[in-house]
Formats: structure tokens, C-alpha cells, sequence
């Protein structure tokens, strides 16, 4: 069986955001890495090449293939933030409660488990750290270990 493409990696956090350019996106990651920091308890780690991510968790697809992923994370891209939120995907509650948060959230676009922000200025940030803990909550309760 491969390995996945996006694993844990031994990555310095701090390194990877002092490298982050522009360097408003740099600020921006800061204040993210902070953010999901206060509301995961969790300290981060790399996934992958560029994924900054906050706890983890074991699952087994349908397909049977085992699965190790970070509970929640975000990627600080040239052209706008990736957060990675699956809560809301797996979760119906969750995805309700998002759904009502979204509305108040301010200027941004989803993927199927994304959130998608230019800059942090477009959002309301208390908006964005509900919306991180119902997702962080939703996790906890689909995956209770790890």
C-alpha cells in the first residue's frame, strides 16, 4: 500500500511561518496558528509540505484503507488561507451550526471541507473561532480517540 501524499512531518511550525510571503500572510498565519492554538489546546505540526495542523486522528475508508489526518489546520497560501475543517462534513450538527455561522462570517468561499479567506480583514474573527470550535467539537465527537 503507498504512502499518502500528505503525512505528519517532523517540520519546524515556526520556520515554516517565518517563511510565509508575502509578509502580511505571514502576520495572517500567526495570528491563525494563535487562533486554533486557543481552541484545539493543541500544539501544531506539518502536514506535508505546507499544512499546519492541530491534533489528529484514525479512521478506516470504506475502501478499507487506514487513514492518519490532523483534526483541523490551515495552509496560509500566496493567494488566500486554506483551512482544513471537516467537522462539518462529517457531522451533521456541526454542519448546521456552520451553515449559521457562515452567514455572520463575512467575505469567503468553501470546498467540500474548506473554508477559504483572502485575508483576515474580510472576516470576523470571533465569527472564525466558533466556527474552528464547533468544527474541533464535531471531530471530537465523530473520532473520540487519539
Amino acid at each position: 500500500m503507498t504512502e499518502p501524499k500528505t503525512a505528519k512531518t517532523d517540520a519546524s511550525v515556526d520556520d515554516y511561518i517565518d517563511a510565509v510571503e508575502p509578509e502580511a500572510k505571514r502576520g495572517e498565519a500567526r495570528m491563525l496558528d494563535a487562533l486554533f492554538r486557543k481552541v484545539t489546546g493543541e500544539e501544531p505540526a506539518i502536514w506535508g509540505p505546507s499544512i499546519i495542523g492541530y491534533g489528529e486522528y484514525h479512521t478506516v475508508y470504506a475502501s478499507g484503507r487506514p487513514v492518519h489526518w490532523m483534526r483541523t489546520g490551515f495552509s496560509p497560501r500566496k493567494a488566500k488561507h486554506s483551512l482544513y475543517l471537516m467537522g462539518g462534513y462529517c457531522d451533521d450538527i456541526a454542519a448546521k451550526e456552520r451553515d449559521d455561522a457562515l452567514s455572520r462570517l463575512g467575505k469567503y468561499k468553501t470546498g467540500k471541507s474548506c473554508l477559504y479567506i483572502n485575508k483576515l480583514a474580510d472576516v470576523d474573527i470571533a465569527v472564525l473561532e466558533e466556527i474552528i470550535a464547533a468544527d474541533w467539537a464535531a471531530m471530537k465527537r465523530k473520532y473520540p480517540a487519539d
